[in-house]
């Protein structure tokens, strides 16, 4: 492991990151499973990349069969694009009806902040303080924790808003959020930069998922078009039926976005992303920027992502996410009784957590006692990973087709877990 270890680092650059304090050497996916090089079997309850299930057979036979066949960039006519595409939007409000095909999520969200500027003329983007949205040169500046320390001057054209936080802020309408993000709109606008798009994650996976009631974020959507600007919706991990009450969790906050963005569980672990918008945004875009991606659309990715949509569809995988959701939340909140440093529990379908806290009554984070935990599961066969703000929630997430008998396992090593670990600080 460690000669590994160092192989990667010799050949790869240093702080390149990995999993966990001992990092495993993964080597075969099935379904919910992972093995290890010495046969080790790993329950998966993190990768929303393999979407429908590790080596999922359809997904992989759609690969095999268009590979085989051809494979070329979409200058060429090919219909596969085009079916797949109708397909898409077909889940979408019926005004998002034109896509971009790339091959990441990063891509994507570039493409849509310039999709922004070219319908507004204006370059100010609105984000929030614990979100992350990708890794090129413009999207890397919309994370706080991310961003570059040279950025070619960007930082000057965004503006952070406090990330919602149902266990400790306060706003079950979304009105106060909606009232920072108008305040950042005014400040860009008397900066002379002038509002061009706000960018959000509809369930703020990465700032904690927090509570929200249906409708929350339709506020902030107002204030965002009345003031001009566009909303963008990063679905990359929220989306394609994960939430469980919708297939698109920006429907759950009951908006229609003016561009929404996807990435990895696209193609169940090809590289295959893209983004979904009304004809006259796409109409400005194609109008303002010349703009090809060789390997976007191709037709062995479009069938893998063809795939994804049919697997998701005929096996009712949104209403097991609903099921699975709810019973997650209920054995979570049965441990919440057992053990005070659980301040927190909170769940969106195939998303669910609970938060550590070193004190109910302060909120304070018990960070490394998160990483004490995650690490103790991946000991005992349990791949999961933390995320928030203080980055001491758990980030449960795993593939759509993990079970009743999968979670059984999880809240069981999870609950015997918590029992033999005392709260550390820090």
């Amino acid at each position: 492991m460690n000669d590994l270890v160092q192989r990667r680092r010799d050949l790869l650059g240093p702080n390149v990151s990995t999993f966990y304090k001992d990092p495993v050497h993964i080597v075969k996916g099935e379904g919910v499973w992972l093995w290890d090089n010495d046969g080790r079997k790993y329950l998966d309850c993190y990768n929303n990349v393999p979407h429908v299930g590790h080596c999922n057979p359809r997904v992989v036979e759609a690969i095999y069969e268009q590979a085989k066949t051809l494979n070329t960039h979409t200058r060429y006519l090919h219909e596969g694009i085009l079916n797949y595409v109708e397909k898409l939007t077909a889940t979408f409000d019926e005004a998002l009806d034109t896509a971009i095909m790339t091959c990441t999520g990063s891509e994507a969200n570039d493409i849509a902040l310039r999709m922004a500027e070219g319908m507004t003329g204006k370059r100010g983007i609105i984000a929030t303080d614990a979100t992350y949205h990708g890794n090129t040169t413009l999207v890397s500046h919309l994370s706080k924790s991310n961003a570059p320390e040279v950025g070619f001057g960007l930082g000057e054209y965004l503006r952070h808003v406090e990330a919602p936080d149902s266990y400790r802020i306060a706003d079950p309408d979304g009105t106060r959020f909606a009232a920072k993000v108008q305040a950042a709109i005014d400040d860009l606008e008397a900066a002379g930069i002038g509002f061009a798009a706000l960018i959000v994650c509809p369930l703020f996976l990465n700032e904690g998922f927090p509570d929200q009631k249906e409708g929350w974020l339709k506020p902030t959507a107002d204030a965002a078009r009345k003031a001009g600007g566009l909303l963008i919706c990063d679905e990359v991990q929220s989306g394609f039926a994960r939430c469980g009450s919708h297939f698109w969790a920006h429907q759950k906050q009951g908006v229609v976005p003016d561009i929404v963005t996807m990435g990895k569980p696209m193609g169940n672990g090809h590289p295959v992303a893209g983004l979904v918008t009304r004809a006259d945004i796409m109409e400005s875009f194609r109008k303002s920027f010349r703009y090809f991606n060789t390997f976007g659309g191709n037709p062995v990715s479009v069938a893998a992502a063809n795939a994804v949509l049919d697997e998701l569809k005929d096996k009712d995988l949104q209403a097991n996410a609903a099921k699975v959701g709810k019973l997650a939340k209920e054995r979570l909140l049965e441990m919440a009784t057992k053990y005070d440093f659980i301040g927190d529990v909170r769940e969106s379908g195939m998303v669910f957590g609970a938060e550590f806290v070193l004190d109910k009554e302060t909120k304070e984070p018990a960070v490394a006692f998160a990483d004490v935990i995650i690490n103790k599961m991946r000991e005992r066969g349990i791949i999961l990973s933390k995320l928030g703000r203080h980055k001491n929630t758990l980030k449960i997430r795993p593939p759509m087709p993990f079970g009743d008998e999968h979670l059984d396992l999880l809240m069981t090593t999870l609950d015997e877990v918590l029992a033999e670990t005392p709260v550390t600080a820090g």
